[in-house]
């Protein structure tokens, strides 16, 4: 999910890097898979081989400009040059003027894409249907693969193959000011098992207010514009959570009944009460409500943890969501690395990848840009992220089952730009809520349609 970067600009405090014993020797090892499979991958997909012929040169593209990870990514990319001789790795510098998503779909289609590509992990499904990016399977050891997030490896999957894997996750949940909570007297949830309802966080809202707060909650309403991200991965996990969804689940062949099911019309109708209601934050002005104190509820996602708690040392505390019904969900997926459909060396850009997904590498980056780390043992080197730390929840989340990627199908891009348009008609301009949901099952069902379904054997 793209966020926004400024809030990683100042990073994090530099603290000494831990070096893990673990993963060092298993992600340098040749490029087989490993385990009892390896021939049968092999067979199938020789995107990685276990051989680099000569030197090998690979082009990388990132999706951002200047800012802590783009420069942390150069600096990844100096060191591993300087550390071996047999794979030379170039950033390629893109215009910052297009979309990024814009020059991915240009370069396709003149054939220009690089070796490796990153990209906003739910788009992986239609790079990989329409032969885009080639699967890993062949590329990623065993152990590595146990050592990824369940959020990681679900989200880099299509069809059953490993397209895609990311040097970081997100989380999304509610940011408390737990001072203001004690002293109102609300209870604060200690784990997703505990989440508050939907129906007692309307009360909770309705109580912080008359405690003097005007606009208790901020969702980041100032970001719902019409075709962001942040609409769909911010929010579907309330439609999830109350027994809705944005696409059939598991054949993916319409949102008839879905997306404007009870569900959805269930979860969206109550959230836009509470703006009707004046609890939430408007979506316009800056983004500081609850660093201001305005708000002393945040609905959003990891990258606001550094501000947050610069601006309120000591009384920050992160909650699940809301629980609309079935059980609190929250969102999971954040930008991925795929070897794409040209001439590339499998194994020669595989060895970059590995050596980005060090421990330590993966710990450097997310420093950088404050994001979860996808592997355990990098976990294990952050103590935000770590057991006890403040950020474990998003841990847990990723981890028990209660985050959910967005729907797994290459129709996601019609998807999230009718739901994402949907939701600021909704919640600002307080439009219908069925009849809104209508018109983006049409639009989804309309691209599904003019894709035959999107049939398993690619465009």
């Amino acid at each position: 999910m793209r966020v926004p970067l400024g809030r990683f600009a100042r990073g994090r405090r530099l603290r000494a890097l831990v070096p893990a014993l673990v993963g060092a020797a298993l992600l340098l090892a040749a490029c087989g898979g490993g385990g009892g499979d390896k021939g049968d991958r092999a067979r199938t997909d020789t995107t990685c081989d276990g051989r680099i012929d000569g030197t090998a040169h690979v082009t990388v593209w990132f999706h951002a400009g200047p800012s802590a990870e783009y420069n942390t990514l150069r600096s990844q990319v100096r060191d591993f040059n300087r550390s071996q001789k047999q794979v030379r790795v170039e950033v390629v510098t893109l215009p910052e003027q297009r979309p990024y998503n814009e020059l991915v779909l240009s370069a396709a289609a003149s054939g220009d894409l690089p070796d490796l590509l990153d990209f906003d992990g739910p788009r992986l499904y239609s790079y990989a249907w329409s032969g885009k990016l080639k699967p890993i399977d062949s590329c990623v050891p065993d152990a590595l693969r146990k050592d990824l997030l369940p959020s990681i490896r679900r989200q880099g999957t299509y069809g059953g193959r490993l397209y895609g894997i990311g040097t970081f996750d997100s989380g999304l949940g509610l940011y408390v000011r737990p001072s203001v909570m004690k002293k109102a007297g609300i209870r604060i949830p200690e784990s997703a098992q505990d989440a508050w309802s939907a129906e007692e966080f309307t009360r909770i809202l309705r109580t912080l207010r008359k405690a003097g707060y005007r606009y208790p909650l901020d969702m980041g309403l100032v970001y719902a514009k019409p075709g962001e991200e942040w609409n769909t991965y911010g929010f579907a996990p309330a439609v999830w959570s109350a027994g809705g969804d944005l696409i059939q689940p598991r054949t993916f062949r319409t949102a008839d009944g879905y997306l404007n099911g009870p569900g959805a019309v269930r979860a969206l109708t109550l959230m836009q009460s509470w703006v009707r209601e004046g609890l939430v934050e408007p979506g316009k002005g800056d983004d500081q409500a609850f660093s201001k104190g305005r708000s002393v509820i945040s609905w959003t996602g990891h990258w606001w943890y550094p501000d947050y708690t610069k601006a309120h040392p000591g009384d920050v505390a992160i909650v699940p969501l809301p629980d609309f019904g079935r059980g609190t969900v929250t969102g999971m997926g954040s930008w991925q690395w795929g070897v794409t459909s040209g001439r590339a060396d499998g194994d020669a850009v595989w060895r970059f990848l590995a050596y980005l997904l060090k421990p330590e590498q993966v710990h450097r980056m997310t420093e950088a840009n404050g994001a979860v780390p996808a592997t355990s043992s990098a976990v294990k080197l952050s103590p935000e992220y770590g057991e006890g730390g403040a950020e474990h929840l998003f841990i847990e989340q990723l981890t028990d089952g209660v985050a959910r990627p967005r729907p797994q199908t290459p129709a996601y891009p019609a998807i999230t730009e009718a739901f994402s348009r949907a939701f600021p008609k909704i919640m600002l301009d307080l439009a219908p809520v069925k009849a809104t949901l209508d018109e983006a099952v049409a639009a989804v069902d309309k691209d599904l349609a003019a894709h035959d379904g999107y049939p398993a054997n690619g465009s």
